[in-house]
């Protein structure tokens, strides 16, 4: 099986298929590498394309608590994955969870233009906890989940947090879909989940917090929401109004994994976004088309 070890000794698993560019997949919470099977069937005809499993997530290793499961960490772990592999420069895919990896990778590799480390980012889902009016309370929620995981185990995960609002529209389009989505979120580890509930999903900084580093990111950004991802609606439209180089894309009756859930749609728009940041258009939006506020007509909400 192959792994790369991180610079904290953690060994990650990763799966590739194709050639060409790399376009590497980072999952959710509630995925791991097998998330991203029908972005990897299609996109490997062209690209060189990598998913792989977080720490916490096996069969890449599991940490034991005491270890670091923070944003930073898991952003990093993205850089060590592509140092491990030898990538300098590569498309970075993330939905969830993993799209706040990405946005953290591009806040260090992501604002030096062409010569960045991110040729592109792909921010699918990001944003749920971050808006002021429901941060506290997401933080807490989420080390609650992290108590109940580790003493009712995985499939307590799967019958609650895997049958919550925004998972309820890929139910009921494909149920054969997400069985199979909630038997993989069953077989998790319980204390990785926890770990990684607890320190991450708990922990992370809100978006809202994060601006005028965010504002800096200045490769092309492609934003995905689904319209019934009620926790991503805001986020993302402070993402798209923050990033000057970005284009916003929402799936009409759509949840939050949007990759499995309208996997047509999700790759048709990734498609359609990577061949023009490969043909060179520019993504800087007109200065005239911005907004006076990166909050929008209702002003800062904090």
């Amino acid at each position: 099986m192959p792994f790369v070890t991180t610079d904290d000794g953690v060994r990650l698993y990763y799966e590739e298929a194709g050639t060409g560019t790399p376009l590497i997949f980072v999952h959710e919470f509630a995925g791991d590498h097998r998330s991203w099977e029908p972005q990897i069937r299609f996109f490997s005809r062209r690209y060189r394309c990598i998913a792989y499993s977080a720490r916490g997530y096996t069969p890449s290793d599991v940490p034991p608590p005491g270890s670091d499961y923070s944003q930073e960490r898991v952003w990093q772990d993205l850089r060590c994955l592509m140092d491990g592999l030898n990538i300098a420069q590569a498309h970075l895919v993330g939905l969830s969870m993993g799209g706040f990896a990405c946005l953290h990778f591009g806040l260090h590799h992501g604002t030096q233009g062409t010569a960045s480390r991110a040729l592109s980012l792909t921010l699918a889902g990001c944003g749920t906890g971050s808006h002021p009016a429901v941060y506290e309370g997401f933080k807490a929620q989420s080390k609650v989940l992290a108590d109940e995981i580790q003493t009712q185990g995985a499939q307590h995960l799967a019958n609650t947090y895997g049958m919550g609002p925004s998972r309820l529209q890929f139910k009921a389009k494909d149920p054969r879909g997400y069985a199979e989505f909630n038997v993989r979120l069953a077989e998790h580890s319980a204390l990785g989940s926890a770990l990684t509930s607890r320190g991450y999903q708990g922990e992370r900084p809100s978006l809202y917090a994060l601006t005028d580093q965010i504002a800096r990111i200045n490769v092309p950004t492609l934003i995905m929401t689904g319209d019934e991802d009620e926790p991503c609606l805001e986020p993302s439209l402070l993402l798209k109004r923050t990033i000057h180089t970005a284009v916003l894309a929402m799936l009409p009756g759509s949840g939050h994994a949007i990759n499995l859930e309208e996997p047509q749609w999700f790759n048709q728009f990734l498609a359609e976004f990577l061949a023009q940041v490969e043909q060179g258009h520019d993504f800087a939006r007109p200065v005239a088309t911005r907004p006076e506020s990166i909050w929008g007509p209702s002003g800062d909400p904090r």
